[in-house]
């Protein structure tokens, strides 16, 4: 690994190692994060929870980090804050210690909860500190860092199934050790972005003048929460109930439940990885509309098809649907330049909030109509991607 000072010196070599820790940290968070969902099974059989907890659950954790992200990708724009990418870290492994030995539902809440907070500050200076280093590349950034996350949340249910469900819940505390290496990587990282400030002093001014006339950014800034939201209720359904739907459905063991929810999220990552690059070339509003649109057949299939085909069809509409993320995110930096932390904390955030939401009332659902008519709802969500029609061409781009 570079030292800082050749990292200050050398900026190019700064940048592959810079996106490549944050992107690394992603997975780290995410793994952690995905532990909670992973673990659902146990924790439901442990405690005798109903769905509409294992929803309220989710709930904590999410909407705790949607509700911090937009103010602290606000708050860092104005006054950056290198080393509160640590202190996210610390907030994590003090929600896994709080996990793993939780002998109530309550203190499950608060362990979530805490997990959220961490998630919260990470995101939005995370995602400023790899576009920092993108060298221009946004959408290539972007999508490494992103799918250090995905990767995260496709390991995540692997830790579980093979690790946690066997040993028990207390082997949650494992994983802190995890947590304390994100804290070493990004305390570099920290002290890399800090230095870059100082001696890239012209950097810090930014042209903020909008690109499009103020109300069509503000149409197009809801097409685009609306468009999050609609991807990220859908993947709060698949992450948080679908291990519950293939073993009622088909009949599979948790351990082949979790390795489908496996391929799903694999998927994902490997969609996030490509949206970027494919959005550099072509243009983010390219792929938004791949991803929104192309993901329609395939979702309005998963429903009715047997246990082979739900494995294909997910590793499908994971991969497809995920590539979105990364453009939506460039598009509307690009459409609010300056304001990288708060859009970044706003769509991470609400990502989060949103599928937090959703996982709450989906787990309603699921209570009192079957786990079945949760899918069959679900299936139709991604229509609402025909709003990408409303979205506008940015000026000097393809």
């Amino acid at each position: 690994m570079a030292t800082i000072t050749d990292s200050v010196s050398r900026p190019q070599q700064a940048v592959v190692s810079i996106i490549a820790a944050t992107s690394v940290c992603h997975m780290l968070n995410d793994i952690m994060q995905s532990l909670l969902t992973s673990i659902y099974p146990l924790l439901k059989e442990s405690y005798a929870l109903d769905f509409v907890q294992i929803g309220l659950l989710t709930f904590a954790f999410q909407v705790t980090a949607s509700l911090l992200q937009p103010v602290v990708g606000t708050v860092t724009d104005r006054w950056p804050m290198p080393y509160s990418l640590p202190s996210a870290m610390l907030s994590t492994f003090v929600g896994l210690i709080t996990l793993a030995f939780a002998h109530s539902f309550p203190v499950l809440v608060l362990g979530a909860g805490l997990i959220g907070v961490g998630s919260a500050i990470f995101h939005p200076e995370a995602s400023r500190v790899a576009r920092v280093a993108s060298g221009g590349r946004h959408g290539f950034a972007q999508s490494v860092f992103q799918v250090g996350g995905n990767a995260g949340s496709a390991i995540g249910p692997l830790l579980a199934a093979f690790i946690v469900i066997p040993r028990g819940q207390e082997s949650l505390g494992w994983f802190s050790i995890v947590a304390l290496a994100g804290f070493g990587l990004l305390t570099w990282v920290g002290i890399w972005y800090s230095r870059h400030r100082r001696s890239n002093p012209a950097h810090r001014q930014v042209n903020r003048t909008l690109p499009l006339p103020r109300s069509t950014v503000l149409m197009t800034l809801l097409v685009l929460v609306l468009l999050t939201a609609t991807k990220n209720a859908y993947l709060a359904s698949i992450s948080s109930y679908f291990t519950f739907y293939t073993i009622e459905k088909f009949g599979v063991d948790v351990q082949e439940a979790q390795l489908l929810l496996f391929l799903f999220l694999a998927a994902s990552a490997a969609g996030v990885f490509l949206g970027g690059p494919i959005g550099d070339r072509y243009g983010a509003r390219v792929v938004i509309w791949f991803s929104v649109l192309g993901v329609i057949p395939f979702a309005l299939l998963l429903p009715y098809t047997n246990l082979f085909w739900t494995a294909v069809l997910v590793v499908v509409i994971g991969f497809i649907f995920s590539s979105a993320f990364s453009a939506i995110v460039v598009f509307a930096q690009e459409l609010v330049p300056g304001r990288v932390g708060m859009i970044g904390g706003l769509f991470f955030g609400f990502a989060f909030g949103f599928g937090g939401i959703a996982a709450a009332g989906l787990g309603y659902f699921a209570d009192r109509q079957g786990i079945d008519f949760v899918y069959d709802i679900c299936s139709y969500m991604p229509l609402l991607g025909l709003l990408t029609i409303l979205l506008p061409r940015l000026p000097g781009h393809r």
